[in-house]
């Protein structure tokens, strides 16, 4: 019997943001109600880059291309999760070679990131360094996710991101694996359907047992 992990972010006014920053903060506003309206309606103001998102190339490539050139059946397939929870910093090729990555493969990172269940953005949250992802892109996965609300963090010029963009890597962020045992899942990441622009939150699942 399978079961469906959902490993989203939920999207809520006082969630985690990166820079803890108000700007970032979701906005839900009530515009209709029974008591003005025949009808109940809210309107939902946020940044793409907020929770569980898919990122595309145009959000560190100049001229790089928008959300709607990823194409669905990139975002589905077999997936493994891998347990880098004693990772103190950051991800690097030596953290990674243990787990003989293979081709094609999407990669999931649980990190000491997915232990923080709180509100506040972590400024010292673990990422992937260069050195890491340049051992992803020689490995040849379809795609990297990630239990931080950023792929990289401390690194001039965005090395991770242009690095996995410019070999057609999917990268996807703010994942929760907190409750997810390392091993192979079928992954599922929706992002909404928009166009002309550089990222789209998005629900994503794991399946496990098929």
């Amino acid at each position: 019997m399978f079961k469906i992990y959902d490993i989203s972010m939920t999207v809520h006014e006082d969630m985690q943001v990166w820079g803890n920053k108000n700007s970032k903060q979701p906005l839900v506003k009530n515009v209709s109600n029974f008591d003005d309206g025949e009808v109940y309606e809210s309107q939902l103001t946020m940044n793409l880059h907020c929770g569980t998102h898919v990122d595309a190339p145009l959000h560190m490539l100049k001229d790089g291309a928008t959300i709607e050139s990823i194409g669905l059946e990139e975002l589905v397939g077999q997936a493994r999760v891998l347990d880098l929870t004693h990772v103190q910093d950051s991800v690097s090729r030596a953290d990674l070679e243990r787990f003989g990555i293979q081709k094609g493969e999407w990669i999931l990172l649980k990190t000491r990131n997915s232990l923080n269940e709180s509100m506040t953005f972590d400024e010292q949250f673990v990422y992937v360094n260069e050195d890491g992802a340049r051992y992803l892109i020689e490995c040849g996965i379809r795609g990297v996710g990630v239990d931080g609300l950023g792929i990289e963090r401390s690194q001039q010029d965005y090395p991770t991101h242009r690095q996995l963009f410019r070999n057609n890597i999917v990268i996807v962020e703010g994942l929760r694996l907190k409750h997810i045992h390392p091993g192979n899942y079928f992954l599922v990441v929706a992002p909404l359907k928009l166009t002309g622009v550089e990222a789209a939150p998005a629900r994503a699942i794991l399946i496990g047992g098929i």
